[in-house]
C-alpha cells in the first residue's frame, strides 16, 4: 500500500495538549507504534461492534499483541438502537470485571456509534481514562471521530447524554471502506457535503463533480476528501472545544436531522437524516429571508446524486419531529435553535450567535409543506 499520511493537529483552546488526526492509506498497520507515541498504556480495551470486530476489530487486537501490548477485545451488538445507557453499563462492567485500571485506554474502533459509545466509556471509567479513535466508516472518517463529543442515545432524543473527552489519537485509514457497501458509502458522504455546505464551496462543488467515484470507493478521491473534512472540522473545533461560539455551524441539518431519526425510532439511516435536514434547514433559512434560493437546489441536486431521498421519510410525522426538537441539545430558554446558510459555503451569523430561534409555528408550516410536496 503506498504510504500517503497526511497529518493535521487539532488545538482546542484551553485544552492542556493537542492531538493529532493522521489520514493516510495502510495507517492501521502502524497502530502499535502510534499509540505507544501518542497514547502509552499499560492495557488497552478495544471496543467494537459486532460487524466491525469481525473484519478489523479480532486482527488488529492480535496484531497489537504480537506487537507486545496488552490488549482486549470488547463487543457491543451493531446498530444505533444499541447506542443507549445499557450497552454503556454493559461495555463498562465488563471492562471492570477485566481489570483494567486507570492506567489503561480505550481504543473506539468503528464507525459514528462505536465512536460515541467507547468516548463515553472511556470519559466516564474510574472518572476519565485516554481515549484512541480508530473510525472505519465515512461518516466516522468525515466527522464524528473528531472533536472529542461521546455519548448515547436517551428516549427523549439523541446524544443527550454524555461528556465531551478528546481523544489522544485520530487514526483514519481511508483503505478500510474498501468493506464498506456502497449504500454505507452514500451515508457517510453527506458529513462531507455538509462541511463544503457551511465553509467551502469550492470543497461543495468537488464532491459534487466527483460524488460517482467517491461512492465507488477510489482511494485517492477518498483520502483526499477526508483529509479535507478533517482539516476544515479541525478549523472550528481547534477555536471552540465545547459549542459555545462558532461551533455551532457544525450542527447544520442536524437540528432536523436528528429529530427525524428519533420520530422513526432510528429506522432511517443517520446521512439520510441529516441530508434531508439539510435541506429542510436551508428552505428554513428561505422563507425566513436569509439564505439564498439557490442553495436548496443546489444541496438537492448532491444529495440525489448521492443516490439519497430529498422528501421527510415515512414514518415521521411532522408532529413527531418538533416534539423531538422541544429535547435538543439546542434549545435555549424555550426555543430550538437552527443553524441558517446564508449560501453555499457561508453560514448566516445572526449576532451574536451562530444559530438562531425560529418560531414553532414557522418550523410546522416548513414540515407539513415538506410532507406535501414529497
Amino acid at each position: 500500500m503506498t504510504d500517503t499520511t497526511a497529518s493535521v493537529s487539532v488545538r482546542t483552546r484551553g485544552a492542556p495538549a493537542s492531538y493529532p488526526v493522521l489520514v493516510g492509506r495502510g495507517l492501521l498497520g502502524s497502530l502499535p507504534s502510534l499509540l505507544e507515541e501518542h497514547a502509552p498504556a499499560h492495557r488497552y480495551a478495544l471496543v467494537s461492534d459486532s460487524n466491525v470486530a469481525a473484519l478489523y476489530g479480532e486482527s488488529t487486537t492480535h496484531g497489537l499483541r504480537d506487537a507486545g501490548l496488552r490488549a482486549d477485545l470488547f463487543t457491543f451488538e451493531a446498530g444505533e438502537r444499541n447506542k443507549n445507557r445499557k450497552t454503556w453499563t454493559d461495555l463498562t462492567d465488563r471492562i471492570l470485571q477485566a481489570g483494567f485500571g486507570r492506567d489503561s485506554c480505550v481504543i473506539a474502533m468503528g464507525g459514528g456509534v462505536t465512536g460515541d459509545l467507547g468516548g463515553f466509556v472511556a470519559a466516564t471509567y474510574m472518572r476519565g481514562i485516554p481515549l484512541v479513535q480508530v473510525p472505519t466508516s465515512l461518516v466516522a472518517m468525515f466527522d464524528a471521530s473528531i472533536g472529542g463529543k461521546t455519548g448515547v442515545d436517551v428516549e427523549a432524543g439523541k446524544n443527550l447524554v454524555g461528556a465531551f473527552h478528546p481523544p489522544k489519537l485520530v487514526l483514519t485509514d481511508p483503505d478500510v471502506v474498501d468493506t464498506l457497501p456502497r449504500v454505507e458509502r452514500a451515508q457517510g458522504m453527506m458529513e462531507a457535503v455538509k462541511h463544503g455546505a457551511i465553509m467551502d464551496e469550492a470543497y461543495f462543488d468537488e464532491l459534487d463533480r466527483e460524488m460517482s467515484a467517491l461512492l465507488d470507493g477510489a482511494p485517492e478521491s477518498l483520502e483526499r476528501a477526508v483529509a479535507r473534512s478533517v482539516a476544515l472540522k479541525s478549523s472550528v473545533v481547534s477555536e471552540d472545544e465545547r459549542e459555545a461560539g462558532r461551533r455551532e455551524i457544525l450542527n447544520f441539518g442536524h437540528t432536523l436531522g436528528h429529530a427525524i431519526e428519533a420520530a422513526c425510532n432510528f429506522a432511517v439511516p443517520h446521512g439520510t437524516a441529516v441530508g434531508c435536514g439539510m435541506i429542510l434547514e436551508a428552505r428554513l433559512g428561505v422563507a425566513l429571508g436569509v439564505t439564498d434560493p439557490d442553495s436548496v437546489e443546489r444541496l438537492e441536486q448532491v444529495v440525489e446524486r448521492v443516490g439519497l431521498s430529498v422528501g421527510i421519510p415515512q414514518g415521521a410525522a411532522p408532529s413527531d419531529i418538533l416534539a423531538y426538537l422541544g429535547s435538543d441539545k439546542k434549545v435555549r430558554l424555550g426555543h430550538t435553535r437552527f443553524v441558517l446558510l446564508s449560501r453555499i459555503g457561508a453560514v448566516h451569523f445572526a449576532d451574536p450567535s451562530w444559530s438562531q430561534p425560529v418560531d414553532e409555528d414557522a418550523v410546522l408550516s416548513l414540515l407539513n409543506a415538506s410532507v406535501s410536496r414529497g
